[in-house]
Order: structure tokens, then C-alpha cells, then sequence
């Protein structure tokens, strides 16, 4: 109810903008010649981050999802970081669905995923 709220209380015209809002952008840490590393934003409201998360949380344990998460974590990745890359995705799944009016089909998620 959150994210359909968010969804449609702002008129995003891309995912991205919708990405930027919930906090999930790269901030980067620059100065001058030294290259920092890059941190979440965490602009918008936290609850809009927080449920995209644990829904990473929860789908990185199904069947479907669970190849595309172990891609990530054999890449070297932390934990942490693999969901966030999944939070993102979902909130990006979430905001195709809103916006286009479409139901959830399965079949899409694993064509779009194939190569992560």
C-alpha cells in the first residue's frame, strides 16, 4: 500500500526518478583527483526503502529469484549489497507494474533476468 501510495502520489516519468526518490541512487564521494566510494542517497522516505528491501529479503529465497541473488554474492559481493541490487530491481519491477498497469507474470521477470 506504500509503494502504490509513493507510485502515485508523485507522477514519475522513469523508473530512475522513482529510484531517486525512494533513495536507492549512488552518491558519490568525490573530491577533487581522489575517487570515494559510492553510498546510498537515503533521500525520500525511509519506509519506501525499507520495503523493497525486505521483499529482497524474502524473494532471494525462492526458487525464482535465488540464482539471479547468487550471481551477485559469487561476484564478491556482500550480502547487504546483493539486496540492495535486488531492492532496486524490485522497485523498479514495482513501478512497470503501476505505471503500465500490468499484472506480475513470471515468465517476464526470468527473460529480463537472464543475463544479470
Amino acid at each position: 500500500m506504500t509503494m502504490a501510495h509513493a507510485l502515485t502520489r508523485h507522477l514519475f516519468q522513469h523508473a530512475d526518478a522513482f529510484i531517486a526518490h525512494a533513495g536507492y541512487d549512488p552518491k558519490p564521494r568525490d573530491s577533487g583527483q581522489k575517487r570515494g566510494r559510492c553510498y546510498l542517497s537515503k533521500r525520500g522516505p525511509a519506509e519506501v526503502r525499507r520495503l523493497p528491501f525486505t521483499a529482497a529479503m524474502s524473494v532471494s529465497k525462492t526458487k525464482l529469484w535465488r540464482p539471479f541473488y547468487q550471481h551477485y554474492r559469487h561476484r564478491g559481493l556482500p550480502s547487504t549489497a546483493a539486496l540492495v541490487i535486488w531492492a532496486r530491481k524490485l522497485a523498479r519491477i514495482t513501478f512497470s507494474i503501476v505505471k503500465h498497469g500490468t499484472m506480475f507474470d513470471p515468465a517476464r521477470i526470468k527473460t529480463a533476468c537472464a543475463q544479470p
